[in-house]
């Protein structure tokens, strides 16, 4: 997964200080009250609020909060309602980005992603332009730590559909097609394994190779995005190594 996997190993890394700032709490129950708006809640039968509360979980969020949330989605709270909107753009050295987000309002959404890209060496581009650089996929992060028997967790995950298991810096990384992204945590919870998350993602076909000040500033580019209120989830294919993205990040 190159460049999405490693930075997505920095932001667990980032995890705590995030939680602590309250933007990652943000983010985790936007999605958790759209996903019971949309599916109703019972994770049961709901699996991507399902997912959503696995993730929740690993960050340490209170249970209420995760309840209040649900109650937002299905109805029983006031609360607001999100729309779920998507963006392409470019980032230095021609790298392609593809950002999801959750808002109350479109228009300002969209102003403030352009201010972002413009103002960290990308821009925004027209719709399809990036999306075909990446393939959708579940994935599920398995900490090394809790996984008793490499082996054990091999074949429970191909027993699920997984496509490919792979240990990086100490963290087992799960992918399969995003259909079976629900059985696929089922299986792993039902044999003892703590997953610390679980979610739909986008993998690159192919990637670009940054060095330098390109490196650095899309690293501060996906930051900048990332920070943003409005925006979930930031998908791009830089390549690039792993000891700038971990100064830089």
């Amino acid at each position: 997964m190159s460049g999405h996997s490693k930075w997505s190993t920095i932001k667990r890394k980032k995890g705590k200080e995030d939680a602590k700032r309250g933007n990652l709490f943000t983010k985790l129950i936007k999605e958790i009250t759209v996903a019971a708006r949309q599916g109703g809640g019972d994770p049961e039968s709901n699996p991507r609020l399902r997912t959503a509360m696995v993730s929740a979980k690993a960050a340490n969020m209170p249970h209420d909060n995760i309840e209040r949330a649900i109650k937002k989605g299905t109805g029983e709270l006031p609360g607001v309602a999100y729309e779920e909107v998507s963006y392409e753009g470019y980032g230095p050295g021609g790298v392609a980005i593809y950002i999801e987000c959750l808002t109350d309002n479109k228009n300002r959404t969209v102003s403030e992603i352009r201010y972002i890209l413009s103002k960290n060496g990308g821009r925004m581009a027209d719709v399809g332009s990036v999306l075909w650089v990446f393939d959708k996929k579940g994935l599920v992060v398995i900490e090394e730590k809790n996984v008793d028997s490499e082996d054990r967790l091999m074949d429970a995950a191909i027993s699920a559909g997984a496509d490919d298991v792979t240990n990086d810096d100490g963290v087992f990384e799960i992918v399969a097609g995003p259909e079976r992204l629900a059985d696929l945590q089922e299986v792993l919870a039902s044999e003892g394994f703590e997953i610390q998350s679980a979610e739909i993602t986008m993998v690159p076909k192919s990637t670009v190779k940054l060095e330098g000040k390109d490196a650095v500033q899309m690293l501060r580019l996906m930051d900048r995005l990332e920070q943003s209120d409005d925006v979930q989830n930031v998908f791009a294919n830089f390549d690039i190594d792993p000891a700038v993205m971990e100064e830089v990040g």
